[in-house]
């Protein structure tokens, strides 16, 4: 096992991972699974400015995980959203844990200060896993998707990645920090 950063040439291998979210659950609120194209894209363009991380088994991607900019403003620029997402068959391994551990030690790196997970609400699991790696509940948006015939909720977690200075150094876009990221075995 490897943890490296993402490839476009991983899109094919990303889409089959997000697929069945896409499809099966309330998860994510998309509605049509992206082609492994678009996939590829979304990775290249996260990369100019944040970490995607995937886990490589047998030559391919089993799980990823990837931040995102919290928000527009530029007050906002010292945090990020994060997701993560392991494959059917390569779930109860731990893999969602490591990366997360790897994505924020480049973030810290980067000069992130906190991150924010959205979970579609009721989701137990995610819950769960959040709150282990050290994640706190902030708030809830009350009814605010609508998937597979209900209205969800989506609450947020915040998790502080390192205290920043009064007058912070804006973060480093992670296209001009890949070299600092190591890749990582298991």
């Amino acid at each position: 096992m490897t943890i490296r950063i993402a490839r476009a040439a991983d899109g094919e291998a990303l889409a089959k991972i997000y697929a069945p979210i896409v499809e099966n659950t309330f998860i994510s609120f998309e509605e049509t699974p992206p082609t492994a194209a678009e996939m590829a894209r979304r990775v290249e363009a996260t990369l100019e400015t944040h970490p995607w991380l995937v886990v490589e088994q047998a030559g391919t991607a089993v799980a990823f995980a990837y931040a995102t900019a919290h928000r527009a403003r530029a007050a906002y620029k010292w945090s990020c959203d994060v997701s993560v997402y392991v494959g059917e068959e390569a779930r109860r391994q731990g893999l969602a844990g490591r990366l997360y551990k790897h994505l924020f030690d480049t973030l810290i790196r980067q000069g992130f200060g906190s991150v924010f997970a959205g979970i579609a609400l009721p989701n137990e699991a995610s819950v769960g896993f959040h709150e282990r790696v050290g994640f706190e509940p902030v708030g809830t948006y009350p009814r605010v998707g609508f998937k597979n015939g209900s209205w969800r909720d989506v609450g947020w977690w915040s998790r502080s990645l390192q205290e920043l200075p009064d007058n912070p150094s804006p973060p480093l876009p992670f296209g001009e920090n890949r070299h600092a990221f190591k890749q990582c075995g298991s």
